[in-house]
């Protein structure tokens, strides 16, 4: 509703993972590096975790356009799959056509005779898990043995997945310590900063084609504190905040519209429950922009 009063292209704060929106902060940079650089060494298996709402499956999806054209790849967005149905996704995204009744041996030798055959072609598969913390220990073990598909100079298959932090939880058990060795690296997404969370904002709003009109430091400040710095958190916020702004015929998001925002979200700790920590946080702000005030003039 809000898109012609603000002046915008589409809208800047919506939940599904859209990479034109991608911003470049230095969390998510590194974590794309660490998995580039895996693929290029050639190592079989990397782990990235991250909190609810930190934006795993947006650099899903962002390596998965940077590895377009230069790498077979295999995507299984959810993989709360039995041992041998994960093979047969496998097998899906290999364009491999089986029957129901295929035996576990059959399936397997025709995965890796496909793997070797676009080896040939373009190097090792590159096969991308999200939401892997659904998967169970057989689940995992089938994808130790996925690592185990090479020849003697490379791996067939180069597995990378994301999943929240239950993942290294459920891999500390004994019995999975052989797939816990495979992991030559791992990354761990990270909350944004203060700075970071209004960075991501006016970047999304530029992104969407809204006039150059920068949140201020005290709605900032309050949309860092409510979301704790995560995006997804972010994105409610901003967007319920921005309706809430067309409906008073405003042109920007004032501090209000966010605590209102706030509250009408069951995932965010309201004004109320929090005014104590959010008081101390403000005024830490305001002196910090006053001692810098100071400072000039001087």
């Amino acid at each position: 509703m809000y898109l012609y009063r603000f002046g915008m292209k589409k809208l800047p704060f919506g939940l599904t993972p859209d990479t034109s929106f991608f911003c470049p902060m230095s969390t998510h940079i590194e974590a794309l590096n660490v998995l580039k650089f895996a693929i290029e060494s050639g190592e079989a298996l990397v782990k990235v975790t991250g909190e609810v709402g930190t934006g795993k499956t947006l650099l899903c999806r962002m390596l998965l356009n940077e590895l377009e054209g230069k790498r077979t790849t295999a995507y299984i967005p959810y993989p709360k799959l039995s041992s041998r149905e994960l093979k047969f996704a496998l097998a899906k995204e290999l364009g491999i056509r089986i029957s129901a009744s295929c035996r576990d041996d059959q399936l397997s030798q025709r995965i890796q005779t496909r793997l070797i055959n676009l080896n040939k072609q373009s190097g090792p598969v590159v096969l991308v898990i999200d939401e892997c913390q659904v998967l169970d220990a057989e689940g995992l073990e089938t994808l130790r043995l996925f690592t185990n598909l090479e020849t003697e100079q490379q791996k067939l298959l180069q597995i990378i997945v994301f999943a929240q932090p239950e993942l290294d939880t459920t891999l500390q058990k004994k019995s999975l310590r052989q797939i816990r060795q495979r992991i030559v690296f791992s990354y761990r997404l990270m909350p944004l900063s203060y700075s970071q969370v209004v960075e991501y904002v006016n970047h999304r709003l530029g992104t969407a084609g809204h006039l150059p009109t920068p949140v201020s430091p005290y709605a900032g400040m309050l949309i860092y504190f409510y979301s704790r710095g995560i995006p997804r958190l972010v994105n409610i916020l901003c967007h319920k905040a921005l309706l809430l702004a067309f409906g008073q015929g405003k042109q920007k998001i004032s501090t209000l519209n966010i605590v209102r925002a706030a509250k009408d979200t069951d995932s965010i700790n309201t004004w109320i429950q929090n005014h104590t920590a959010l008081v101390a946080a403000l005024s830490g702000l305001l002196l910090s922009s006053s001692a810098m005030a100071i400072w000039s003039m001087s």
